[in-house]
């Protein structure tokens, strides 16, 4: 019993507990600003998990030189398996392992990190929406590469068509030279803008067929 008490009243848990409560926040303010690829268990486990074993590790390891080597090296061989879908999530990862090793210093440093990585995920989202809101400007471009899931659209049509083609949204044009098709695929954040592209053009006598595919 005075060993459980002991656990309760050690002073790293209130910072595992800061650290969990901050990887989850981290991980559903990247949900919310459209980052999809957070949204899976797996994530959600290593968002919470991550920063508090750096803490861990960190604190075992600080005051002793050899087995600080000796962690490095049983270290070495773990590695990430899963691939790495964009730059953004790889930074998480650091981001993560930062805020841990930073606790067991100084948690200031900790509190620093952790406003500053929630303050740039809402700020460029924030700032995403009021450029496109009222200044139909895109404060930033998305890409299938960058670990977003996208509404698409794919239009065919007969004839070439310059209004879609010079739209902020495409991302790939194919043009069938044998059947005098032209392939149009567009990517949208949200259905609503989507459905509302697609309304505009339907009716339009070039357009052969059209493809929509939401997440």
């Amino acid at each position: 019993m005075d060993k459980l008490i002991a656990v309760f009243q050690h002073p790293h848990l209130a910072k595992i507990l800061f650290l969990a409560l901050s990887g989850f926040i981290i991980r559903q303010s990247l949900v919310i600003a459209g980052q999809r690829w957070a949204n899976t268990y797996h994530h959600l486990g290593s968002y919470i998990l991550l920063p508090c074993i750096s803490l861990i590790i960190t604190s075992i390891i600080k005051d002793d030189i050899a087995l600080s080597l000796g962690m490095i090296g049983a270290l070495s061989i773990v590695r990430f398996r899963n691939p790495v879908k964009s730059a953004l999530e790889l930074v998480m990862y650091f981001v993560l392992i930062t805020i841990g090793i930073a606790a067991s210093v100084n948690m200031d440093f900790a509190y620093i990190l952790v406003a500053t990585c929630l303050l740039v995920i809402g700020g460029t989202r924030l700032s995403q929406f009021i450029l496109k809101k009222f200044f139909s400007k895109p404060f930033y471009n998305v890409s299938f590469n960058e670990g977003m899931s996208l509404n698409t659209i794919e239009i065919y049509s007969s004839k070439s068509m310059e209004d879609i083609e010079k739209n902020q949204n495409i991302k790939n044009m194919v043009v069938l030279k044998d059947s005098n098709e032209y392939i149009y695929r567009l990517s949208f954040e949200n259905s609503k803008e989507l459905n509302s592209f697609k309304d505009s053009i339907k009716e339009r006598n070039e357009i052969t067929k059209i493809d929509v595919s939401y997440v």
